[in-house]
């Protein structure tokens, strides 16, 4: 009898547990959904201001799609590698999950050093935000977007961490799928930036 209690007991935690890794799933889906507002947001205003150059560049003046391909590359390909983090820890591989991360974050951080690049370089030329709409509302978009992908790698250098320390239970197992839907998602606004802003700019 008693050890029929304690496997109901063990079985009422696990799914405890399992719905509460679910809940918290449903809510960060919730919390994309409102960042997909802002981004929409921006986007709009991008649009309305693209064609308010004040006498200024456009995009076909200032934008180096070589450039803006190579952290293109760096970014697609670190939603694959995030991929292959997810499929490991389905797999209870934490060494390939912590592996798998850390790749993703050094792509990350070639994307970002990107962006860091091209801003710097276009404010050391004289177009910074202040010097048109249309470059106000390119700053805006494409460094809100840089800003989130700078939280993501900050929360998977909190990942590495705690997947060393607490290895994969019902705590990190959520939060890996949260940050995992939160990097594709940046990846997919990133090809709507890339589209909208760099290819339409430059034609």
């Amino acid at each position: 009898m008693a050890t029929e209690t304690l496997h109901h007991d063990a079985h009422a935690d696990d799914h405890e547990h399992h719905d509460a890794g679910a809940t918290k799933v449903f809510g960060f889906w919730v919390y994309l959904m409102s960042d997909l507002v802002i981004f929409g947001s921006l986007f709009a205003t991008y649009a309305v201001l693209m064609r308010g150059t004040a006498g200024g560049p456009t995009g076909a003046d200032i934008f180096e799609l070589p450039l803006i391909l190579f952290g293109t590359f760096a970014l697609l390909v670190s939603s694959f590698t995030f991929g292959m983090g997810v499929l490991a820890m389905n797999a209870n591989r934490v060494g390939q999950v912590k592996m798998w991360l850390a790749i993703t974050f050094v792509l990350g951080l070639m994307f970002l050093g990107m962006e860091i690049y091209e801003f710097q370089h276009l404010i050391h030329e004289g177009y910074g935000p202040d010097r048109s709409a249309f470059l106000s509302a390119f700053f805006t978009l494409v460094g809100t977007h840089g800003l989130h992908v700078m939280f993501g790698m900050i929360w998977i250098l909190v990942m590495l961490v705690q997947l060393s320390t607490k290895g994969l239970n019902d705590m990190t197992r959520p939060r890996i799928l949260c940050l995992s839907l939160f990097w594709h998602f940046l990846d997919i606004v990133w090809i709507c930036v890339f589209s909208f802003v760099y290819l339409m700019g430059v034609l």
